[in-house]
């Protein structure tokens, strides 16, 4: 293996499992923001405790280790295609080890590659750049936030803002929505990359290089630098809050740039991301290609238990505050479910089932592979290696649950299958099927794929393997796996709650603020 691979499979590997110290300290300081006993304060708390495990496990800090998109700046003369080629070696590697979830899906097949590689997979931008040393950076942005991105072309209407024309307070109107549309969808509390220009394409590009900037840094253009103080204060007013649940912090950075444009185009872009914001880089030595420094600060320098209580501690306390918990252990049935209401705290225990995208379009036209009635259904993509002694769980977070809304209502009732547990809340089709059928919504916390393993204390068996590892359906033994109701059987949804409140907090940002 040459230096170059080497030094490119570290990259990857401190990418997926230590967040930068600069991120760290930005979550620090939600936390500190957020009462500890409320949803959002005892979801930062477990989101904390999972970045100090990852790091610790040298394990995915999410189990959607999403698209690798590299940025390469090298010197004139450099060998570009050698280095693709061991760019890609190292991603197939980290894959193989454990570091990578497999990712990369055919479009047309659905099948899974298994490494990580295939057309368009990694995301390699090469640049040459009048310097002797190699500049590599890469940013690791899950499936999940990456769908909340947005593009805008002015001027327009939007939603609960009115008209946004082709200036900096349309600007502003468009990354105000941006950040309310999102909601808990995308891992919030989140951060977000805004390209000003360009066209369709390189306005996404742009958007997404502004998420290579760091958390502290100010832009040295004064415009943009008081549009993003602006977002970053009022956006946090809208509480939506982590994970969607109310609170006082959903937004935790916001980065903008721009570029030239056609006269007759004006577009807006915004990449979206989630806390577990993975981005590093590293600086080559020219002719060895050993790493000679990082470009973002180790979170190792910032560890987070050093001042933060552990997820278990805020969980009494929120208990503590009249936060009713309940123990469960599926197979559950609809009496027990019918007794949760909204904002319970659930702890669960037996056999539950993963089951994402290529699962629930199987199951509305074929049976199960086993018998659903009274189980538990996750939303959820693990990574997964398996040895002589077996399968073992990797990473474990849940996935984005609105994409099974056609689907999940029907599901539940033709198998009688009792709890969903995901991300980000469904819609009012399923919340119907709740009602009728006597379900429930979990929602787990985005990103905690650490946090979650640990509840894991058997794989009782997979099925489906041939939709590849993270769209199985694997069935899991688990101890302790908490949840929170936010979708209950008496037609209750926090989701919705949320979204409405939200939405009239949007609208008292239509007057204009930049003259």
């Amino acid at each position: 293996m040459s230096n170059f691979e080497e030094s490119i499979y570290k990259l990857v590997v401190e990418t997926s499992t230590n967040l930068p110290a600069d991120v760290r300290r930005t979550i620090a300081a939600a936390k500190a923001a957020e009462d500890s006993a409320t949803r959002a304060g005892l979801s930062l708390s477990t989101i904390v405790q999972n970045i100090e495990m990852a790091e610790c496990n040298v394990s995915p800090i999410c189990q959607d280790t999403g698209m690798p998109t590299f940025i390469v700046h090298t010197p004139v003369g450099a060998n570009q295609i050698i280095m693709r080629r061991e760019i890609q070696q190292a991603v197939a590697r980290a894959t193989k080890d454990g570091k990578l979830r497999t990712n990369s899906v055919d479009s047309l097949t659905g099948a899974n590659t298994g490494d990580n590689l295939g057309p368009g997979t990694p995301v390699i931008h090469f640049e040459q750049w009048e310097k002797d040393e190699v500049d590599v950076r890469l940013i690791l942005k899950g499936g999940g936030c990456e769908n909340k991105n947005i593009q805008y072309s002015l001027p327009m209407e939007i939603e609960g803002l009115g008209k946004a024309g082709r200036d900096l307070d349309g600007i502003r109107k468009c990354i105000m929505h941006a950040v309310y549309q999102a909601q808990g969808q995308g891992c919030s509390a989140g951060f977000i990359g805004v390209g000003i220009g360009g066209d369709r394409t390189s306005g996404y590009e742009l958007a997404k290089q502004q998420l290579f900037r760091h958390v502290e840094d100010v832009n040295p253009i004064p415009e943009l630098a008081k549009l993003e103080d602006y977002v970053l204060e009022n956006a946090n007013k809208l509480g939506i809050g982590t994970m969607g649940f109310g609170g006082n912090v959903t937004l935790l950075g916001c980065k903008v740039g721009v570029m030239n444009r056609l006269p007759a185009s004006f577009f807006v872009s915004v990449a979206y991301n989630c806390w577990a914001y993975r981005r590093q880089g590293v600086l080559l030595d020219g002719s060895s290609h050993e790493i000679k420094e990082w470009i973002y600060e180790s979170g190792s320098n910032h560890p987070m238990n050093a001042f933060e209580e552990t997820a278990s501690a805020a969980a009494e306390k929120a208990i503590g505050e009249g936060r009713r918990e309940v123990v469960l252990t599926a197979p559950v049935t609809e009496e027990q479910i019918r007794s949760l209401r909204v904002g319970d705290v659930v702890i669960l225990n037996g056999e539950m089932h993963t089951g994402r995208d290529a699962l629930h379009k199987h199951l509305m036209d074929h049976d199960a592979p086993i018998d659903l009635n009274g189980g538990v259904i996750y939303h959820c993509g693990p990574v997964m290696l398996k040895d002589e002694e077996g399968w073992h769980v990797k990473a474990f977070g849940p996935t984005t649950s609105i994409r099974e809304e056609p689907y999940q209502g029907e599901i539940m009732k033709k198998f009688g299958i009792r709890a969903v547990i995901g991300k980000g809340g469904m819609g009012p089709k399923t919340l119907a099927a709740l009602k009728e059928h006597g379900g429930v919504y979990l929602n787990a916390v985005g990103g905690a794929a650490q946090y979650y393993a640990e509840c894991v204390k058997k794989v009782n068996g997979v099925d489906l393997l041939e939709f590849g590892i993270p769209e199985a359906m694997w069935h899991l033994q688990v101890e302790g796996f908490a949840a929170v109701v936010t979708m209950d059987s008496h037609g209750n949804s926090l989701h919705a709650e949320v979204e409405r409140d939200s939405k009239e907090k949007l609208t008292q940002f239509k007057d204009p603020v930049f003259a």
